[in-house]
């Protein structure tokens, strides 16, 4: 017994660091997009741990986590497929998949990894254990708004033709065709339950949502008599349909080339309110409880943060972060919200009950946050 104690001892004294048990719950990445790097935070600590670097272009980056958290895929707009340790703090392994990509899903069983392209066009899956492909979807079209789906599913739009395709890897490869999904589809959001996907649409008024549980999806029009096409208006930013809100039975959506954001019932989609707001919106985010809205802005506006109440539709606060206040994430029960500062070189960090500034990191043109939570929820 004595000799078997004296072994484990040795054991353990003698592991390499990194080996040792590391929490990954609480850590999250932001992304340096200047210099095609990484910074590890700990939200818990309000830290910055690391710095890992040798991603490529990071101009229009995202990622997803694996399921155990540790490992972070990035999306890269060179078409870099790029999977991150998180406990080692290093690259475990990239490739070089497509031309021009432009963001990317996980499936629900954590396996599969998918990337949506510009060039060649089309989406890739591959292996997540070994980054090896084992899908080469062809569209003949820039592909937009892909996002995974229950079942082992991906769903993904086309720009050029208005389609929406869902791809279903449960067994043998199985592609469903939804034409007639609008007219130049910019971004699309999945529900955290999987059950809707809404497409916003660039070249005409309107949204369009389909409904997943349906043994044969169709198109649902979303508020056909409003969008860009209503008033010829410049847009400085196409809003992002990823950092959709919904609180309680409504949806929160930024409006294309308008100063508001619009109020969506959940259930029948019909519009239920307007509120103003300081510019043209890009993110409208929900506090995990649903209670606030916090929306960022386009450029020239983009130093200001507002705040809606979701209750009364009204905003509540204001301040401003710094230049190019680009993205929000919210810790996982929304006690806090970290804000890149991309022209501040900042990432800062408030308290979203007191609106009280309460740390800030130094990062290098920051953009995305993403924290490993994202890792258990559909479409994130």
């Amino acid at each position: 017994m004595r000799f078997l104690a004296a072994a484990i001892a040795t054991a353990l004294m003698t592991a390499p660091v990194w080996a040792q048990p590391t929490a990954t719950g609480d850590l999250g990445l932001v992304v340096e997009r200047a210099t095609g790097s990484l910074l590890l935070i700990d939200q818990s600590d309000r830290a910055a741990l690391a710095r890992i670097e040798g991603l490529g272009d990071l101009s229009h980056a995202s990622l997803v986590y694996s399921p155990d958290q540790r490992f972070a895929y990035v999306f890269g707009r060179d078409g870099g497929l790029t999977k991150v340790d998180i406990v080692t703090r290093q690259i475990a392994n990239r490739v070089v998949q497509a031309g021009n990509a432009i963001g990317g899903a996980i499936s629900d069983d954590g396996t599969l990894v998918a990337v949506s392209n510009y060039e060649p066009g089309g989406v890739r899956i591959f292996d997540a254990d070994t980054l090896e492909m084992v899908a080469d979807i062809s569209t003949g079209s820039k592909t937009i708004g892909l996002v995974d789906a229950p079942g082992r599913r991906f769903v993904f739009t086309m720009w050029d033709s208005g389609e929406t395709w869902i791809a279903d890897l449960s067994g043998d490869l199985k592609i469903t065709k939804i034409q007639d999904i609008g007219k130049n589809p910019y971004d699309a959001l999945i529900t955290g339950n999987g059950r809707t996907y809404i497409t916003g649409l660039f070249g005409q008024d309107g949204l369009t949502a389909l409904d997943l549980w349906a043994d044969d999806p169709e198109p649902i029009r979303v508020l056909p008599g409003y969008g860009r096409g209503q008033q010829d208006m410049p847009v400085y930013k196409m809003p992002h349909l990823e950092g959709w809100a919904q609180a309680g039975d409504e949806f929160v959506l930024p409006a294309v080339g308008h100063h508001e954001v619009l109020w969506i019932d959940a259930r029948d989609f019909h519009e239920t309110a307007r509120t103003q707001t300081h510019g043209q919106p890009v993110f409208a985010i929900a506090r995990p409880d649903g209670r606030q809205v916090w929306v960022n802005f386009a450029h020239p506006l983009n130093d200001t943060i507002q705040v809606i109440d979701t209750l009364s539709k009204q905003v509540i606060h204001e301040f401003k972060p710094g230049p190019a206040a680009l993205h929000m994430e919210f810790t996982p029960r929304g006690h806090e919200v970290w804000i890149s500062v991309r022209d501040a070189g900042k990432v800062m960090i408030y308290d979203t009950q007191t609106f009280e500034k309460l740390q800030e990191l130094d990062a290098d043109s920051p953009s995305g946050i993403f924290f490993t939570a994202r890792a258990h929820k559909t479409g994130l």
